[in-house]
C-alpha cells in the first residue's frame, strides 16, 4: 500500500529513520525509539539491516524487524505491518561496523540512507524522517564535501534556503506547555564569516520560511518571531556594531509590512527570559551558538532539530554520534531526544494533514 493509499485509509503515519552513523548510539536510539512509538507511527528504520536486527536483539529479544529491500519497494511500494514490528529498509554498510570506532568506508553508506528516505517521500512510502545522528568527519574522509544533513537535504531537494530550528520542552515547563523554538539565521559557518552572511534579503527570506512553515507545519494562525541582534546589547545604538542599525532593523520592517509579526533586534542576552518567552512562538537568533546553548541548556535531552524550508518533514536529535557510549555496549544512551523527534515529526504530519496540532 502507498503512502497516499495510506493517508486515506487512516492508518498509523508512516515516517523514515535514518540511523545514522552506525558506530555510534544511532542505531540503538532509532531502535529503542521507533518500538516505543510503534502503537502511534509506522516507523521505518533505514541502515544495515543485519546489523540493525542484531542491535535490536541486544537491546530486547522481543523486537521484531521485518527487512526490506529498496529494489522490492520500488516494484510494489511500501507494506503497512501493524505494531508488532519494525520494518528496516536494508542500505548495507561497506565495512564491518565496530561500535565506537570510526570507518570512512561506511561514510557513503550512511549518506545513502539520506538518500533512500528521500526518494521514499517522493514515492509517497513516508510522510516525514527523522534522522538520528551522524559523524560529519566520517563522510568528508570517504571523500564527500559535507556539512550536515541541513545542507546536504537542501541541495539533494533543490532548496534555495532552508533554516535551522531547534525546540524543546523545558524542565520545568509543562507538558502541554509551548516550546521553547529557537530558529538561526545562519547554521554551521565560522564567527568570522556571520556578519557578512547576514544580509537583509536573507533576513527576508528566514523570517518568510519562519512564518510559513510555524502556520502550516505548527498551525500556528499568527506566528509571533522575537529577533536578536548580532551585537551584544544588540549594538548599543551603533557603539558596539552598525549590522542592527543598517541590516536587521530595515529587514524586520520590511517583514513588518508583508504581515509578519517579527519584533527586535533585542539584545541575546536577556531576551531567553520566561516574561519575553511567553509571548512569542520562535526566537530568530542570528549565529549557531548564540541560540542553542541557551535551548540545549533548557531542553538537552528533550530537543529537537527542525529543518525548516524544505518541501518535506524533517526533525532530528540534538545530540552528536556518543562514540564513547556506543563503544560500551547497548544500555547506555538516552533515546529521549529522538523519541521527542518522532513525536514532533507526528505533530507536523498531522497539523500539514488538517490544519491542527493533534
Amino acid at each position: 500500500m502507498r503512502g497516499a493509499d495510506m493517508k486515506i485509509a487512516g492508518l498509523r503515519p508512516t515516517i523514515a529513520i535514518t540511523s545514522g552513523e552506525p558506530a555510534g548510539i544511532g542505531p540503538e536510539i532509532a531502535i529503542r525509539a521507533a518500538w516505543a512509538m510503534r502503537e502511534q507511527v509506522n516507523c521505518v528504520l533505514i541502515g544495515d539491516a543485519a546489523f540493525l536486527a542484531m542491535t535490536a536483539h541486544q537491546i530486547d529479544p522481543e523486537i521484531r524487524l521485518a527487512a526490506l529491500s529498496l529494489e522490492a519497494l520500488r516494484i510494489s511500494g511500501l507494506p503497512h505491518f501493524g505494531p508488532g514490528r519494525l520494518v528496516a529498509i536494508d542500505v548495507p554498510v561497506a565495512a564491518f561496523v565496530t561500535p565506537g570506532v570510526l570507518d570512512p568506508e561506511n561514510g557513503r553508506s550512511v549518506l545513502a540512507t539520506l538518500d533512500a528516505a528521500l526518494e521514499g517521500i517522493n514515492a509517497g512510502w513516508f510522510e516525514a524522517m527523522v534522522t538520528a545522528p551522524l559523524q560529519k568527519s566520517t563522510i568528508n574522509d570517504a571523500g564527500v564535501p559535507f556539512s550536515g544533513h541541513t545542507e546536504y537535504l537542501a541541495e539533494k531537494t533543490g532548496t534555495a534556503r532552508v533554516v535551522m530550528m531547534l525546540a524543546g520542552q523545558t524542565e520545568a515547563a509543562a507538558t502541554d506547555a509551548q516550546p521553547l523554538r529557537v530558529a538561526l539565521a545562519t547554521t554551521h559557518l565560522a564567527l568570522k564569516d556571520v556578519p557578512a552572511a547576514i544580509t537583509q534579503e536573507s533576513l527576508g527570506t528566514t523570517l518568510d520560511i519562519l512564518q510559513h512553515d510555524l502556520r502550516h507545519k505548527f498551525a500556528i494562525a499568527n506566528p509571533r518571531i522575537l529577533v536578536t541582534g548580532l551585537n551584544p546589547h544588540a549594538g548599543e545604538g551603533g557603539y558596539l556594531g552598525r549590522e542592527e542599525i543598517d541590516v536587521i532593523t530595515p529587514a524586520l520592517q520590511a517583514a513588518q509590512a508583508r504581515g509578519i509579526d517579527a519584533s527586535g533586534p533585542y539584545p541575546a542576552d536577556t531576551l531567553f527570559q520566561p516574561k519575553y518567552l511567553a509571548q512569542a512562538d520562535c526566537v530568530l537568533a542570528m549565529y549557531h551558538d548564540q541560540g542553542l546553548p541557551v535551548l540545549k541548556y533548557a531542553t538537552f535531552g528533550r530537543g529537537v532539530n527542525i529543518t525548516l524550508g524544505l518541501p518535506l518533514i524533517r526533525t532530528s536529535v540534538d545530540h552528536g554520534t556518543a562514540l564513547d557510549l556506543a563503544a560500551q555496549g547497548t544500555g547506555l544512551a538516552d533515546c529521549a531526544s529522538m523519541e521527542h523527534a518522532i513525536k514532533i515529526a507526528l505533530q507536523m504530519v498531522l497539523a500539514s494533514r488538517t490544519g491542527s496540532i493533534a
